[in-house]
């Protein structure tokens, strides 16, 4: 996919807008409702958000503060995303709101004026300001699941899922990485049923690992806000199917996805290798 930094701040304000929608109506007692990730509210998955769109834009502003700042975070040992939750956990969900909408305002600001290839810091790998902006569109779309699910909210797929699905195939590499794994040298086609009904594809046509079914099923499944026996992806060859088993496509640390969801006594799981 060619960047088009444009677009890709285009989409990711309408996909802040729709974050916007969704908490905009929430009660206080729903703020304080457990999210599908282990130990965190709603009002956490917002923080979060705010905090490292914040990050984000101080890579691009400030690199070197940035640099300095996040080795503090990462040296402090266990899960640096949780100690970021902790510390704004006692902020109301009206100054949470402020701070994310002031933080996401900023961040498109300052990378509209920034070349898509542009070099940044980040934690771990550096990537394109192009690549930051997908990252960010991927964050909140994953975060916003989140949420989602806390409160018992069913979102529309819309054609934003590609950029999420992008980046899904391009951290392939990357998720055999952060366990000390090689990624397998065969390539995989992937193959992805939009949600207008379209295909999405990468690799190599005539590769024999290959991967298909749903676009929002994969993009959950390598945000890791569903299991794989969870979703209806088809894996074909050795090297697809170790994919889908660890896909992660967000920095830090491996992620511990979630657990299947509970499945009728004698009932067939799905995503099982073909």
């Amino acid at each position: 996919m060619a960047a088009d930094m444009a677009g890709l701040l285009a989409d990711l304000a309408a996909e802040s807008a729709e974050l916007t929608g969704m908490l905009a109506p929430l009660t206080a007692a729903q703020w304080e409702l457990p999210t599908p990730a282990a130990g965190w509210a709603v009002r956490d998955q917002v923080s979060h958000l705010a905090y490292f769109d914040e990050a984000a834009t101080l890579t691009a502003t400030d690199p070197d503060r940035f640099s300095d700042e996040a080795a503090v975070l990462m040296d402090g040992g266990g899960d640096f995303t949780e100690a970021v939750a902790q510390a704004y956990r006692q902020m109301i969900p009206g100054d949470l709101m402020d701070w994310l909408a002031r933080a996401r305002a900023e961040y498109l600001r300052v990378f509209a004026g920034l070349d898509p290839a542009e070099r940044l810091p980040w934690y771990g790998l550096p990537m394109s300001a192009a690549s930051s902006v997908t990252a960010r569109l991927m964050e909140t779309w994953a975060h916003g699941q989140d949420i989602a699910d806390a409160v018992g909210q069913r979102r529309e797929p819309t054609a934003r899922l590609r950029h999420v699905a992008h980046l899904g195939v391009a951290t392939r590499g990357f998720s055999f990485q952060l366990r000390g794994q090689p990624a397998p040298d065969a390539p995989v086609r992937v193959v992805l049923t939009a949600p207008d009904g379209s295909a999405w594809a990468w690799g190599p046509p005539d590769a024999a690992d290959r991967v298909e079914g749903p676009a929002l099923d994969f993009c959950l499944l390598v945000t890791q806000r569903r299991h794989r026996d969870d979703t209806r992806l088809r894996a074909t060859g050795a090297a697809a199917s170790a994919w889908l088993d660890l896909a992660q496509a967000f920095a830090g640390p491996p992620g511990p996805g979630r657990p299947p969801a509970p499945s009728p006594p004698g009932a067939a799981r799905k995503g099982s290798p073909s």
